[in-house]
Order: structure tokens, then sequence, then C-alpha cells
């Protein structure tokens, strides 16, 4: 199969997945399986572990570019794998967290609620914006077309980035509010 023919197939699975994983978790989000009558245990425990994946994946993203800067594409692609293997951990987390727990509401007031709030709206869009980039960054690594995908890397890495410490400052400002 011809790279060209590859790439086409990879854009419809990535086109899919960047509308049906944002789909997909916002629907869960709405799931409370406790208020549906479901006898489960709340997994009020993930929090944290959560949010220490999102800081290891930004340590991930930050090696690997040191990786890549120093000529070892080998690491480089071991770290940016394992960096989205966080990224899906992290969200089956999140959903099993929001599908059996009720959700928390930032308590601060004055400017930090402002900023709280500011931090954790651009952190939900950028993760939604970040799929496709990701995706698309990782094919054309595998399809070895390494200048678009040095190209597209330049944008994604920092959008990942951004989601990844900004998942970790949303949890450190929200914790205390926890019940």
């Amino acid at each position: 199969m011809s790279k060209l023919v590859q790439e086409k197939k990879y854009k419809k699975i990535i086109t899919a997945l960047s509308i049906i994983v944002p789909v997909a978790v916002a629907g869960l989000f709405l799931i409370n399986l406790k208020k549906l009558g479901f006898n489960v245990k709340p997994l009020t425990f993930l929090p944290p572990i959560y949010a220490t994946i999102n800081g290891i994946t930004a340590v991930l993203l930050i090696a690997a570019v040191v990786a890549i800067k120093k000529g070892n594409r080998k690491l480089h692609e071991q770290l940016n794998t394992t960096a989205i293997a966080c990224s899906l951990l992290f969200l089956v987390m999140y959903i099993g967290y929001h599908m059996t727990s009720d959700s928390t509401s930032f308590g601060g007031e004055g400017v930090i609620k402002y900023v709280y709030y500011f931090i954790l709206i651009t952190h939900i869009i950028l993760s939604i914006v970040v799929i496709p980039f990701v995706l698309t960054t990782y094919m054309r690594a595998k399809l070895g077309d390494f200048p678009a995908h040095k190209k597209i890397a330049k944008r994604t890495f920092p959008l990942w980035l951004y989601v990844a410490v900004t998942g970790v400052i949303v949890y450190l400002m929200i914790s205390p509010y926890y019940v």
C-alpha cells in the first residue's frame, strides 16, 4: 500500500476519532451511574492519580523533544508513544471518576475564581483541539514523512504540553474543594 493511500486511510480514522472521542467523553461525563441507580463505589481516589499522569505526560513530552534534539529518534518515538498511552489512561480514569462521582465545584473567590475558570476552559478546549494534532503528528512519523511530522510537531508540542500542565494546575486548584 502506498504512503498516499495509507495516509488517506489514517486521515479518515483521525477525523473519526477527533469527533467520536470528545462527543463520547461529553456523553459519558453526563452519565452518573450512582444517580441512575447503579450500586457503584465512587472512584474519588482517581483525581490525584490522573493529575499525576498529566504531569508525567508533560515530562515525557519535554524529554521527547530533548531526545530528538540530541538525535535519538528511537527514544523520541518511545517517549511520545508512552505520552499517548498516558493520555489514554488519563481519559479512562477521568471518565470513570465522573461516571461514579458528583462533580466538584471550585470554591475560590475573587480573581482566583476567574483565573481557575480561564485555565479550565482553555484546558478543555485545547484538549479537544489537540486530538487531531497528536494523531496526525504520530501518523506522519509512523509513515516516515519526517519533514511533515516536524512541521506539525512544532504546533502539537506546545498545545499538548499546555493541556498536560494545565491538567495538573486545575487539579491543584480544585483539590481543596473535593468532598
